[in-house]
């Protein structure tokens, strides 16, 4: 009991701190409260809670087809608890994808927009296809419990369809087992050619099954101990010994398939992912391979223990790899997780563990019954020997002790927590390089490989008339024509002011209650702040001409410049999505269209050859009527 006691604890700290981490990854966004890049934008999460979690959850559709298909009916006592981790597996790799996708409420977008050529569209309906079947098979669990004529038929009707559940469960698992490893065929520039191979959406089906029967023999050990039940050593018996067999069919394979391709003399070779390879074949499968070979390991508690779990930790190795670590030798990309990147999954899987205590605790979950707190000498309620009245109930003390955890839990992850994660991401500041002119010019802000060739005659002709320049150029300062954009959009992402308070007070010889700008409705002198500053066009009155299309947020006030990029994707995204339509360019509002990749890197040493680059034709739209002025991207 005191074991079940410290474990829970642990957990419902874990959660805690979880939970507190999980606010600030939704509040803030996913870049201050990981590590990932554009370089590595599949990390931690990716490789444990969705591909770890869906392997680990693979002793659901194993068991079940065991018992239900090939009618081994003395497994049968461990179908509920096995399709219970699934369940719980699979609901974890989806809480764990809600953390890792950038736009998480938009996933529903997969069920209605079908991409069927994408492995991944096929991973995403399998998953959530068998998550509703795995519901359905455990649905019994709790149904059989309820009184009310309605939910028993529903019980009845659940309980006659398990087969055909069973069926649709496997199929739905072995699709996305392997389709998992199909996320990876397109990247053999990317994954170390020891783990890369076109079977690999077989080796991940394969090395599903032997995870799975371990996965289910952990979580019979675990329980077991510390629910301090009697273990299942005879039916673990059998699956240590079908996990051999698997283990020696899935290294075959393997290393048949490196013979093959002719790669294993680099196992020997030496260096970071030799010896990684190394060390992942060795604990997910040939030393468990040769423990479960041996029926004295087998028939021991401590031999199926370091078995099942150096088999567990192996093959989430093995996800981990794929998923990141193998890709290190070959793209030079170095990857940490944060630690609240690690916490968030522990916190995930505690919060599973919890919950499958709860149902083992309450419901008919092993065969034995529930395993309820008052089989335990310590649960048990303490009575006044005189009144009878009670003086101590078991479960209070726990529920001020699990909500202490989990406060201390989240408080210790926000004492923890790095500012930048607490109060957001900033910028690193990057000051726009201006353009470089010619016949056409080079739209560079930031001198990286996503130049935009823009073809200024082309534009011209579109927006034809007087006011042509100012269509595009929406302010001009003093002294100039056409006031370049990176004259007051001087960061590529940061808002800029390009207000001179020093020089306006110098100008306009302001005396110290500055009233030449800051007054109140009375023409009094008034607060010195943005808010309180009279109009700048009552005294520019030319610096926004007619026709600009952009226009001001607030009237008659400049008010900060947007970054380079929002300035530049403001501007031109609205007009190309007006003119898409009437255009001979198809595709106008299309990403490609600007950038199309037509020019080099820019080199420092030879800076010239971008110019070269400006005799590629650019994009020229057909002259099409101008489209109105709107302010969707206004100063």
């Amino acid at each position: 009991m005191r074991k079940l006691l410290a474990v829970k604890g642990s957990l419902w700290f874990l959660v805690g701190a979880a939970a507190a981490i999980a606010v600030f990854r939704f509040w803030r966004g996913i870049g201050p409260t990981t590590a990932l890049t554009d370089l590595t934008p599949w990390g931690f999460w990716i490789g444990f809670d969705v591909m770890g979690g869906v392997a680990l959850a693979a002793g659901g559709f194993v068991i079940a087809a065991t018992v239900y298909v090939f009618h081994l009916e003395r497994y049968h006592a461990i179908v509920r608890p096995a399709v219970l981790t699934a369940f719980l597996g699979y609901l974890a790799v989806a809480v764990g994808l809600l953390f890792d996708l950038g736009l998480p409420w938009n996933i529903w977008h997969m069920i209605i927009f079908w991409n069927p050529h994408s492995p991944l569209f096929e991973v995403g309906m399998c998953v959530m296809c068998y998550l509703t079947v795995l519901a359905l098979e455990f649905a019994p669990v709790v149904l059989e419990l309820a009184k009310h004529p309605l939910l028993q038929k529903i019980y009845l009707i659940v309980k006659k369809a398990t087969v055909p559940l069973v069926i649709l469960g496997i199929m739905f698992s072995s699709l996305h087992q392997s389709s998992l490893g199909s996320l990876f065929l397109i990247m053999p520039h990317r994954l170390h050619e020891l783990w890369y191979t076109p079977i690999l959406p077989i080796l991940f089906f394969l090395s599903a099954i032997p995870l799975g029967l371990m996965m289910v023999t952990t979580e019979s050990l675990v329980s077991s101990t510390l629910y301090e039940s009697e273990y299942e050593l005879p039916l673990l018996q059998g699956l240590g010994k079908a996990c051999s067999w698997a283990l020696w069919v899935y290294l075959a394979v393997r290393f048949g398939d490196l013979a093959v391709r002719g790669v294993l003399p680099r196992i020997f070779e030496g260096g970071f992912a030799a010896n990684l390879f190394i060390v992942e074949i060795l604990i997910c499968g040939i030393i468990p391979a040769i423990l479960l070979s041996i029926p004295a390991v087998r028939r021991s508690f401590l031999g199926l223990a370091v078995s099942a779990g150096i088999t567990v930790v192996g093959f989430v190795m093995n996800r981990l790899d794929v998923g990141g670590l193998a890709m290190i030798e070959t793209t030079g990309t170095r990857y940490i997780p944060s630690w609240m990147e690690v916490v968030i999954s522990l916190g995930i899987v505690a919060g599973a563990a919890l919950v499958f205590f709860f149902v083992a605790e309450n419901f008919a979950l092993m065969h034995g019954g529930p395993m309820r707190k008052d089989r335990f000498k310590l649960a048990k309620p303490k009575f006044h020997p005189a009144t009878g009245v009670i003086v101590a109930d078991p479960y209070w003390p726990g529920i001020k002790r699990y909500s202490f955890r989990f406060v201390l839990g989240a408080a210790l992850a926000v004492t923890l927590m790095p500012q930048v994660a607490r109060s957001g991401k900033a910028w690193v500041k990057q000051p726009v390089h201006p353009p470089a002119y010619g016949d056409k010019i080079v739209i560079d802000g930031n001198l990286n490989d996503k130049a935009v060739l823009f073809n200024h005659q082309s534009h011209l002709a579109v927006v034809e008339g007087p006011d042509s320049c100012a269509y595009c150029h929406h302010m001009v300062l003093t002294g100039a024509h056409a006031t370049g954009c990176a004259r007051c959009h001087q960061d590529q992402n940061i808002p800029t002011s390009i207000f001179d308070h020093k020089l306006h007070a110098e100008s306009l010889k302001a005396g110290p209650d500055c009233k030449a700008c800051h007054t109140d409705p009375r023409g009094r002198p008034g607060r010195k702040d943005v808010e309180h500053t009279k109009p700048c066009l009552e005294c520019h009155t030319a610096m926004i001409p007619e026709g600009a299309f952009v226009k001001l947020k607030v009237p008659g006030k400049i008010g900060l410049a947007p970054g380079y990029v929002d300035a530049m994707h403001g501007l031109c995204i609205p007009c190309h999505e007006k003119m898409d339509g009437g255009s001979a360019v198809p595709g106008l509002a299309n990403c490609t269209t600007c950038h199309s990749g037509a020019i080099p890197a820019f080199d420092p040493l030879s800076p010239d050859q971008r110019m070269q680059a400006l005799k590629t034709k650019a994009p020229e739209p057909s002259p099409s009527p101008k489209p109105s002025a709107a302010g969707s991207a206004g100063k």
